[in-house]
């Protein structure tokens, strides 16, 4: 492979990898988008849904009506019958005829709307619980993008205050050393002050018993006196 051609595939594959990164940052945005389109979409089949059941109750209604006229006319042709009347009952059984015929086109009607608005209400049920379902994975995925945003934030601070803390420390051992050294310095400062003033060569002196106490001569001479 030519280096040009390495270099293209280097450059494609960045753009597919920034390309999915953005896909994936704005992946929850999307998925909310989806869902109101689909919600959209469920709700123009719900108004399908009741077109269709609205249908199919006219054409109920109408084979209701065809069966109740067929009904009578029958009684009307046996009645027309009874009385001698077979002019008017071949009417009234032509009549019936008639009306079967267009009975069994509206059966037809009817059946066709009942098979439509069972399929469609079986792919309505299943797209709404599939929303379901996915809008309940989305919260899901939103909740633990939430605590692991969380617990990210957490262990940043936890790491940064690790980091504040060890400086911290530093900061307060170098601040006792240089109160140590302070202190040093003072004493030696106050020492020197005193070898200045003689002080310190009367404490050494009383130390050795030489001056600013009794020696054992003076104990002796007061012994004596007081006898």
């Amino acid at each position: 492979m030519s280096v040009w051609k390495k270099l293209f595939t280097a450059v494609k594959g960045g753009v597919n990898e920034a390309a999915e990164t953005a896909a994936d940052s704005q992946a929850l945005r999307i998925l909310d988008q989806e869902i109101r389109e689909a919600k959209d979409e469920l709700r123009r089949s719900d108004h399908s849904l009741t077109q269709i059941i609205a249908k199919r109750k006219l054409a109920d209604q109408k084979v209701a009506s065809f069966n109740s006229s067929i009904t009578e006319y029958e009684q009307h042709a046996r009645a027309a019958s009874a009385k001698g009347d077979n002019e008017l009952a071949l009417e009234c059984a032509s009549r019936v005829v008639e009306l079967r015929g267009q009975l069994e086109a509206e059966q037809k009607f009817s059946e066709q709307f009942a098979q439509s608005e069972k399929a469609l209400r079986n792919n309505i049920r299943q797209a709404k619980d599939n929303l379901r379902r996915m809008e309940q994975q989305v919260d899901i995925v939103k909740a633990t993008e939430s605590v692991q945003k969380a617990q990210t934030s957490v262990s940043s601070r936890h790491l940064g205050a690790n980091s504040r803390m060890k400086t911290a420390t530093e900061s307060l051992d170098r601040i006792q050393k240089r109160q140590t050294q302070r202190q040093a310095e003072l004493e030696a400062a106050s020492e020197l002050a005193s070898e200045e003033s003689g002080d310190a060569l009367e404490q050494r002196l009383a130390q050795a018993g030489i001056k600013g106490g009794k020696t054992n001569a003076d104990d002796e001479l007061s012994r004596i006196l007081g006898k």
